[in-house]
């Protein structure tokens, strides 16, 4: 059977922490604006279509969660003042104050960040998926932040499947705690391959022939019912954990796989 070899390195990252009450925090890292290439090429192992055109997109700095939005600071938002619906205090399957929220809809996650704002007097929001994809990649062009492959060792999903030269590994049928595989990426986010669907601001599209080159996100009026989920889940194959991978999904879907992280664009 073939070996893994997984080099681990230290390195710091500039954030700032949200006190949510109760001795809650929310912990945002602050990426640095910059240009990358979106996307997928053709000769990318389990790639799709809607990845491309391949293209160049300019990035501004903003600040985005250091993990996904964990159960502990979804109850401390949800018994916020409502801002435009109500939330239930406790939507998760799998239980655990560290782990990821989920069971959350689009308009779940966006209702957080309306009331989280309302809170801090600071603007949240949901990320772009040029936002989310440039901060997943952080300056690396390979299928997944951390090489060519994916293992079990470094994130949560069905290790029954393998990618490319990988190797199988174990299928934990649940989530896991954020940041329990001690993996973050060069700008210092965890838990960015698998573990739970993230939620995008964007409507969902088949390809990136006509989107904006400057990060922001594609809202179609004609179209709102469906948006983007970035990042794969503890229950998906290990090819839609890539960084280029995209899924869309009803936006009033909720399920025990998709949760979110927040962006801050003036901390």
């Amino acid at each position: 059977m073939p070996k893994t070899i997984i080099k681990r390195h230290k390195k710091t990252a500039q954030y700032f922490t949200e006190n949510l009450g109760n001795g809650i925090a929310l912990e945002m890292v602050l990426i640095p604006g910059g240009s990358f290439r979106m996307g997928s090429l053709e000769k990318e192992l389990r790639s799709t279509s809607d990845e491309r055109p391949q293209h160049e997109v300019t990035i501004k700095p903003f600040c985005f969660g250091k993990y996904p939005i964990t159960q502990a600071q979804w109850q401390a938002v949800a018994a916020l003042p409502q801002v435009n619906q109500e939330l239930k205090l406790d939507p998760s399957y799998f239980k655990g104050a560290n782990r990821p929220v989920e069971s959350v809809s689009w308009h779940d996650a966006v209702e957080f960040c309306n009331r989280l704002s309302n809170h801090t007097q600071r603007p949240y929001r949901l990320p772009s998926e040029a936002e989310w994809e440039y901060a997943c990649r952080a300056g690396t062009t390979t299928p997944f932040h951390f090489g060519e492959t994916i293992t079990t060792e470094l994130a949560n999903y069905d290790g029954n499947y393998i990618y490319g030269n990988g190797v199988k590994g174990v299928y934990g049928e649940k989530t896991t705690e954020v940041g329990s595989f001690k993996i973050a990426n060069e700008f210092g986010l965890y838990d960015m391959h698998g573990n739970v669907w993230e939620w995008c601001q964007d409507n969902s599209y088949n390809s990136y022939e006509k989107v904006s080159i400057d990060g922001s996100a594609w809202i179609d009026i004609n179209n709102n019912k469906s948006r983007l989920l970035r990042g794969g889940s503890w229950r998906t194959y290990p090819a839609n954990c890539r960084s280029a991978s995209r899924h869309n999904i009803d936006a009033t879907s909720s399920s025990y796989h998709i949760g979110f992280r927040v962006v801050c664009v003036a901390a």
